[in-house]
C-alpha cells in the first residue's frame, strides 16, 4: 500500500486517546521497570556476595547491546511495521525480566554461586538491551506516521514525557512492591506481569500499520535513573525536501559538531559514573549492606529524588528561563559538580538525597543543551543523521563508565568522586572557551 505523505489536518488527524494511552504505557513500563531494577540490584548483589564492580558490569553489557541494536530497529520500523517492532521490544522486556528473576532466585537460594548467577543474569539482561530497544523508536514512528503536522509535536511530547516519567515511577514504587514471598525479586516479577498486560493491550487494541504520513523511528538511549528524559522525540519528515535532498554523510570529526560531541562525551561519562556508584554509596554510608530491603528503599528514595530533579530541569527550568544550549551545558556542569561534591561528603540519607538531586538537576540541564547545540549547528537535512550520532554518544557513556566508576569507588571513594568532579570542572572550563554563544546559535537557527 502506498504511503500518503500529504500534510492533511483536521479532527481525524490525531490518534484516539485509547491508542495514545497504550503507546504511553509501552514507554512508561519499559523505563519504569529498568530504573526499578537499578534501585534493587545493589542490595541483590550484596546478598549474592558479588563485587559491586561485576553488578555494574552487567548493566554495561546491556547498554552496549542497546547502542549497537537500537539504530537497526529504528531503521527497520519503517520496513517491517511499527506495531511488530513494538511487540518485539515488549517481548524482549518481558522475557528479560522473567528470566533475570529466575536466575537471581537460583542464586539467592544458594543453588548457583554468586558469580555464575550474575553471569546468567547478564546473559538474560542482554534480551532487554538487544530486543527491548526495538520498542521506543517504533512508538515514536507510529505516532509520527498517524498524526498530522499540526498535532504531531504535541503527541510526540506526550510520548517523550512517558519515558521521563518512568524514570521517576520505577524507583518510587520498587520499595513498595517488595512482598515477603518474593522478596527483592518482586519488582522483576511484577513488571514482567505489567509488560504482559501492556503487550496484550497492544495486540488487541492497536491497529496494524496503515501509516498516512511517512516517518522514521528515532534512536533513543537506554533508560538510566536520571538519564532518560532528556531525549526529545521528533519527526524528520515534516518537509519533503528533507527526505529527498542529497545528503553528505556526516563525519564524527565535523568541525561544527566537535565541540558539542566532546561535551557530550565528557559530561556523559561524569553522569554515568555518578549513576553507577550512587546505589552502592547509599548502602555503604547508611550501613545497610546487611539489610537489603531497607537498602533498596533508601536507594529508591535517592533515585526518585534525582529523577524528579531531572524532570524539573527539563520540563521547568529550560523552557521557563529560555536557557540556550551553551548556558544549559555550563550551568549543568556547575550544578552537577556541586551536587557530586555534596554526595561525596554526605553521611546521611538527607545529605545524599539533596546532593544527588542537585547533581541530577545539573545533568538534566546538560543533556538537552548538548543535544540542542549539536542540532542547531547543522542544516535541516542533516538532522536525522545527527540524531543517531547524539544517541550513540549518550549510550556510549554508559557502556564502560559505570563499571569503571564503581571499580574506582571500591578502591577509594574520594578518588572516584574526585574524578567525577574533575570531569565536570574540565567541561565547565573547556565549554566556556569553545562552545558557541547562545546568541549566535539563536540567530542561525536550523538553516535550510
Amino acid at each position: 500500500m502506498a504511503v500518503n505523505t500529504s500534510p492533511l489536518s483536521g479532527a481525524n488527524d490525531r490518534l484516539p486517546n485509547d491508542r495514545m494511552a497504550i503507546l504511553f504505557l509501552v514507554m512508561l513500563v519499559t523505563a519504569a521497570g529498568n530504573t526499578a531494577m537499578q534501585s534493587i540490584m545493589p542490595s541483590i548483589g550484596t546478598e549474592l556476595g558479588v563485587s559491586d564492580f561485576w553488578v555494574s558490569l552487567a548493566y554495561s553489557w546491556s547498554a552496549l547491546l542497546w547502542v549497537m541494536t537500537a539504530p537497526r530497529w529504528a531503521r527497520m520500523s519503517d520496513r517491517r511495521g511499527r506495531k511488530a517492532l513494538m511487540k518485539l521490544g515488549m517481548w524482549g522486556f518481558i522475557s528479560s525480566f522473567s528470566l533475570c528473576a529466575l536466575a537471581l532466585w537460583f542464586g539467592l537460594q544458594g543453588i548457583l554461586s554468586g558469580a555464575v548467577t550474575l553471569l546468567v543474569f547478564a546473559i538474560f539482561r542482554s534480551l532487554y538491551g538487544g530486543l527491548g530497544s526495538a520498542a521506543p523508536p517504533a512508538v515514536q514512528a507510529y505516532v509520527a506516521s498517524r498524526t498530522a503536522r499540526s498535532e504531531r509535536t504535541k503527541a510526540l511530547s506526550v510520548i517523550a514525557s512517558s519515558f521521563g516519567l518512568g524514570t521517576v515511577i520505577g524507583p518510587a514504587i520498587a520499595p513498595l512492591i517488595i512482598f515477603p514471598f518474593l522478596g527483592l525479586l518482586s519488582p522483576f516479577v511484577l513488571f514482567a506481569l505489567f509488560g504482559l498486560i501492556v503487550l496484550a493491550a497492544l495486540r488487541l487494541r492497536l491497529p496494524n500499520d496503515d501509516p498516512r504520513f511517512a516517518a522514521k523511528g528515532q534512536v533513543i538511549s537506554e533508560p538510566y535513573g536520571t538519564a532518560s528524559s532528556s531525549t526529545k522525540l521528533s519527526d524528520d519528515s515534516d518537509d519533503e525536501s528533507v527526505e529527498t535532498a542529497a545528503q553528505t554523510a556526516l563525519k564524527w570529526t565535523d568541525t561544527r559538531l566537535r565541540p558539542w560531541f566532546v561535551s557530550g562525551l565528557i559530561g556523559g561519562h561524569a553522569h554515568a559514573i555518578l549513576l553507577g556508584v550512587i546505589g552502592f554509596l547509599v548502602l555503604d554510608r547508611l550501613g545497610l549492606r546487611d539489610a537489603p530491603e531497607l537498602g533498596a528503599q533508601s536507594v529508591g528514595i535517592v533515585l526518585m529524588a534525582g529523577a524528579f530533579a531531572t524532570l524539573v530541569s527539563q520540563w521547568g527550568l529550560i523552557p521557563y528561563l529560555g536557557m540556550g544550549p551553551r548556558t544549559s551545558v555550563l550551568w549543568g556542569m556547575a550544578l552537577g559538580g556541586a551536587g557530586s561534591l555534596i554526595v561525596g561528603l554526605a553521611g546521611d540519607l538527607h545529605g545524599i538525597t539533596i546532593g544527588y538531586a542537585l547533581a541530577s538537576l545539573g545533568f538534566g540541564l546538560f543533556r538537552p543543551g548538548f543535544t540542542a547545540g549539536a542540532s542547531l549547528v547543522l542544516t535541516r537535512a542533516e538532522q536525522g543523521q545527527v540524531a543517531g550520532m547524539v544517541a550513540s554518544i549518550n549510550g556510549a557513556a554508559f557502556v564502560f563508565a559505570p563499571a569503571i566508576g564503581v571499580a574506582i569507588y571500591g578502591w577509594n571513594e574520594m578518588v572516584a568522586f574526585g574524578l567525577l568532579i574533575l570531569l565536570c570542572a574540565v567541561l565547565l572550563l573547556w565549554g566556556y572557551r569553545t562552545l558557541q554563544l547562545d546568541s549566535v546559535l539563536e540567530k542561525s537557527g536550523i538553516p535550510e
